[in-house]
């Protein structure tokens, strides 16, 4: 049962939950705004329970060579993705590049459930990777667009996109939080252990269930318009950023902890950052596949499948 219990953690069984409560048609939601409330938590206590890491721990190791392995991996990832799109299935250039941005950027709730495994089977992780999850965000945007431009016309607006990926929300709010924390140092967590530690399964559990519900009903509002080499798609990309994810980690030298987050970070497929981004930069992709095949096929895959075969593959648990 312990076992089990390891690989198959309260905030994912919540997960589960969520997922057969919109599959049978309960009633049952979490408000838009509460969502949005726990989103921010996520992001916010990540970034504080990494600053504080790095910032009691002093010296890091492996920190420049992990950050510049991620950025790599985030621009290279979607090349292979678009071309197998464009092989494998009808999409245009435009809704290929869009999908194939997604599955190099990152996935801050991906990442947090990783956290949980890791947390429940006691293994610990370099305090850092909230940094890398933050620099991962961003550069798939970047070979997203660029894919998506390649032979086609048009002006970009510049400004606008810079202003709306590198000052999204999400991504300000992780690396900001980081921030705070590494200068406020190790003497102010004390101080915050009840938001950080006390709220945090009880958070997850919540935002766990929202996105299962979100996952089944989008899965069923779009989900016949993925044809099955999509959603094969959707199930083997995670693997091939996987691997890139765990080679980052072995290479920079990371311990399995953090071997297993880089492996599940390579894996994670955008949701937040990359869709916002997609809309201003790429307005005619089909934001009906995308988003539907990120967060209805990818992320429960990951989430029940992914999580524990990374970490294991890493050497963190099991």
């Amino acid at each position: 049962m312990s076992s089990l219990a390891t690989l198959l953690p309260l905030p994912v069984l919540f997960f589960a939950l969520g997922g057969f409560a919109a599959a049978v048609r309960s009633d049952l939601a979490v408000p838009e705004a509460l969502a949005r409330s726990l989103s921010l938590y996520l992001m916010m206590a990540i970034g504080l329970k990494g600053g504080f890491a790095v910032a009691a721990s002093g010296a890091t190791p492996g920190l420049w060579e992990t950050l510049l392995g991620g950025v790599l991996l985030g621009l290279l990832l979607p090349i292979p993705a678009f071309f197998a799109l464009r092989l494998a299935t009808r999409l245009d250039r435009a809704t290929a590049a869009a999908v194939a941005g997604h599955y190099g950027s990152v996935s801050v709730v991906t990442f947090a459930a990783a956290i949980g495994v890791l947390q429940a089977a006691g293994v610990a992780y370099e305090g850092f990777m909230p940094a890398v999850l933050a620099a991962m965000e961003t550069p798939a945007i970047i070979t997203a667009i660029l894919l998506a431009r390649l032979g086609a016309g048009g002006r970009l607006p510049l400004a606008k996109l810079a202003h709306e990926v590198l000052l999204n929300g999400s991504v300000l709010l992780l690396l900001g939080s980081f921030l705070a924390a590494w200068i406020a140092g190790p003497a102010a967590r004390p101080g915050l252990a009840v938001f950080l530690d006390g709220l945090w399964t009880g958070v997850l559990c919540l935002f766990l269930l929202e996105m299962g519900l979100v996952a089944v009903r989008q899965l069923r509002a779009g989900g016949a318009r993925l044809e099955p080499a999509l959603i094969a798609f959707g199930l083997l990309m995670p693997l091939l950023g996987a691997a890139g994810g765990w080679l980052v980690g072995t290479l920079a030298g990371l311990s399995p902890g953090g071997v297993g987050l880089m492996t599940v970070l390579g894996a994670s497929a955008s949701y937040i950052a990359v869709p916002a981004a997609m809309r201003l930069a790429v307005p005619q992709a089909d934001a009906g596949i995308y988003v539907t095949l990120s967060v209805a096929i990818t992320f429960p895959f990951n989430i029940l499948v992914g999580i524990p075969l990374y970490l294991r593959a890493a050497g963190a648990i099991g």
